[in-house]
C-alpha cells in the first residue's frame, strides 16, 4: 500500500499524528512538494528513508520529471523503449530491465551513444548552423547558464568538420554581438568551451536588430559560411522584442535559411511563429521554464538534420517500405 501526496502549500491542520499511524499500519508514504511549499511538512509525512521519500519540484509544470523515479519504485520496467524512458534520437532496442540505442540504416551512432549521424564524409552531411541567443537582462544569469548548457546540447549531436557541420554563434540584446564566426572552431570541444566562455550582455530585447544581423552578416562567406551548404538559425528569446522583426524574419526565410525560433518563460508566440519556417508548428518551440529547455534540445537534435541528404531519404524510404509490409501483412 502506497500513497503518494502532492501539496504546494502549508496545511491548515495537523499532519504528523495522522501519518505516523498510517506508517504504523503499513503505508508507505512519498511526499512531493511544489512551489512554496512547507519542506518540514513534508519531512513529517513522509516514510523513511526521507531523502527516498521526499521530492520537491520548482512548479506543476516539471513535475513530470518525477515520474520515472516512481516508475522504478513501484515495477519493474521490462520495456523502457515501449514506456517511452529513454533517449535515443532514432531506434531503442530494449534488454532485461535496461536498453541500448541503435540508428536506421545510413546513420551511425555518435559517441554519446544516443544520437545520430546521417552518412558522414561528403558535403552530402554538410551544415551551416548559427544560434541567435537573447543575452537581455530578464534571461537572468542562472538561466543564460541553462542557455549554455542547451547549446551544447545541440553541439553534442554534431559531427563538426571542415566538410561536415560548422557551428556560430551571436548573442544579441540592445546591441548584437558575434560570439564567433562559423568555422573559427573546428571540433565540438573548442566549441563547447567557447559557449561556456561567453559573458551575459544583460541589456534590452533587440531581436528584429538581431535577425537583420544573422541576415546580412553570420552567413557571408566573410564570416565563414560555405555556398551551396545547408543554412539553419536557432533563435532562442525570453521576452518580447523591442523593435521591429517582420521584415528580418521574412528575409531569413526569403534568402533560404531554415529557421527555428525557442522561446522560453515571456516569449511571445506569435513572434516565435513569425521567426519560424514553413511549417511553422515544426520550426517552433515554447516552454514556460528555462529548466526544461533541454526537451526541445532533445527535439531540435532531431529536426536541424539535412533533408537533402540521400543517404537519410533513402533510409526513410526503406523505413517506410518495411511499415508498409506490415500494414498489410496484418490486413491479411
Amino acid at each position: 500500500q502506497v500513497a503518494i501526496v502532492v501539496t504546494d502549500g502549508r496545511p491548515q491542520d495537523g499532519v504528523q499524528d495522522v501519518s505516523a499511524r498510517a506508517r504504523a499500519a503499513g503505508i508507505e508514504i512519498f511526499a512531493i512538494g511544489v512551489g512554496r511549499v512547507d519542506m518540514g511538512t513534508l519531512r513529517q509525512m513522509a516514510s523513511e528513508p526521507l531523502d527516498e521519500h521526499v521530492d520537491y519540484v520548482e512548479s506543476y509544470s516539471v513535475i513530470e520529471k518525477l515520474t520515472h523515479k516512481f516508475q522504478e519504485a513501484f515495477c519493474v520496467v521490462s520495456d523502457l523503449c515501449a514506456t517511452g524512458d529513454h533517449d535515443c534520437q532514432q531506434v531503442c532496442v530494449s534488454t532485461p530491465g535496461a536498453y541500448r540505442c541503435a540508428c536506421r540504416d545510413g546513420f551511425s551512432l555518435n559517441s554519446d551513444g544516443k544520437t545520430c549521424t546521417a552518412c558522414s564524409g561528403g558535403l552530402g552531411s554538410a551544415l551551416d548552423l548559427v544560434f541567435l541567443i537573447d543575452g537581455s537582462k530578464s534571461v537572468r544569469p542562472e538561466n543564460f547558464e541553462l542557455v549554455k548548457k542547451f547549446i551544447n546540447q545541440i553541439v553534442d549531436s554534431l559531427e563538426v568538420s571542415d566538410r561536415q557541420a560548422q557551428v556560430g554563434l551571436v548573442q544579441y540584446s540592445s546591441s548584437v554581438r558575434q560570439e564567433f564566426p562559423l568555422g573559427q572552431f573546428k571540433n565540438k570541444k573548442d566549441i563547447k568551451a567557447a559557449v561556456k566562455k561567453m559573458s551575459y550582455m544583460e541589456k534590452g530585447t533587440m531581436t528584429g536588430q538581431a535577425l537583420k544581423y544573422l541576415v546580412d552578416s553570420s552567413f557571408s562567406i566573410i564570416n565563414g559560411a560555405r555556398p551551396g551548404v545547408p543554412k539553419v538559425g536557432i533563435v532562442f528569446t525570453d521576452g518580447r522584442s523591442q523593435d521591429y522583426i517582420s521584415d528580418a524574419a521574412k528575409k531569413a526565410k526569403d534568402s533560404g535559411f531554415r529557421m527555428f525560433a525557442v522561446g522560453v518563460g515571456n516569449a511571445v508566440e506569435d513572434e516565435l511563429r513569425e521567426i519560424a519556417s514553413e511549417p511553422v508548428a515544426e520550426h517552433y518551440f515554447y516552454t514556460a521554464d528555462f529548466r526544461t529547455i533541454s526537451k526541445i534540445g532533445k527535439k531540435l537534435q532531431m529536426k536541424i538534420c539535412v533533408e537533402e541528404d540521400p543517404c537519410e531519404c533513402k533510409s526513410i524510404v526503406k523505413f517506410q517500405t518495411k511499415v508498409e509490409d506490415l500494414i498489410n501483412s496484418l490486413q491479411q
